[in-house]
């Protein structure tokens, strides 16, 4: 998923109840917020979101406070529960379950950055641009799922997962947002790129007489057991892939775009160039 729909997430019963759980386990220890957030490295204000459920737990977060709070299990069983519900669309719940356990997991992207790797600012640039309206409650709850989600691109997860993003050069070009929030994004790319040994990035330049992707964006995931999975996404809608027939040809599309898309050492240029230029 690009994280680009609107439409509304489940309802996140799920969060508030893993946050209630680990509200009293904390209490349990004795712990206010303020002294339990350094003991797993994290701030007091992401504490406060997560037993508010305003926000996903990372996956490093629940097993620091397992260890930390002795919770027996509780909050690694809870936390199965609760990455599955809030401020995802119903269609996407089950790519983002097949997301979490992938050990390859291939994006092209023609219409937004995709959302794992937005920054802050563009993934509230992009939520306030398409219609209907969000409430500040929605976009609040929107923006921290999806910057929860990246802890997949963690270098540490075992084992960690290897990304390949294929971007048009005019998501970039599109400057959403303004020219601060694409300057900041821009900066991050080249970040994720440089400091993510499992992340290839690659740009597909504006000029391109042939090309692979034309029929629209795409993604493609392996499992630990080498079962792949592609997902397609549009207007209000979602379609999980599993026919192997249907897997094969996606991936000839994917294997096409990759020589036709810029080298990743030509895309960290590209990126400097246009960084340049703002």
């Amino acid at each position: 998923m690009t994280d680009s729909t609107t439409t509304e997430p489940e309802p996140s019963d799920s969060l508030k109840t893993f946050g209630a759980v680990h509200k009293a386990f904390r209490k349990r220890a004795g712990l206010t917020q303020e002294e339990f957030a350094p003991l797993v490295r994290y701030q007091p204000s992401t504490v406060a979101s997560i037993e508010q459920g305003r926000r996903l737990p990372p996956r490093v977060y629940i097993e620091r406070a397992e260890e930390v709070l002795d919770a027996f299990g509780v909050l690694r069983a809870a936390a199965k529960y609760a990455t599955r519900q809030p401020g995802l669309a119903s269609w996407f719940r089950e790519w983002a379950d097949l997301e979490e356990r992938a050990v390859t997991l291939h994006t092209y992207e023609c219409r937004v950055i995709p959302g794992l790797l937005q920054t802050e600012g563009y993934a509230r640039a992009v939520i306030w641009s398409v219609p209907p309206l969000p409430t500040e409650e929605q976009v609040e709850q929107r923006v921290a799922v999806r910057l929860a989600r990246q802890d997949l691109l963690s270098t540490r997860r075992i084992p960690p997962t290897a990304f390949s993003f294929i971007i048009e050069q005019a998501v970039l070009e599109r400057r959403t947002g303004g020219d601060e929030i694409t300057r900041e994004l821009i900066d991050h790319l080249l970040e994720v790129s440089d400091r993510h040994w499992n992340v290839e990035l690659q740009l597909m330049p504006l000029r391109q007489t042939s090309h692979a992707g034309l029929d629209g964006p795409l993604q493609l995931l392996e499992t630990p057991e080498n079962e792949w999975f592609a997902y397609s996404e549009g207007q209000q809608t979602g379609v999980l892939i599993s026919d192997r027939k249907e897997i094969s040809l996606i991936q000839q599309r994917y294997a096409k775009m990759r020589s036709q898309a810029l080298t990743p050492d030509d895309s960290v240029s590209l990126l400097r160039e246009m960084r340049g230029a703002l």
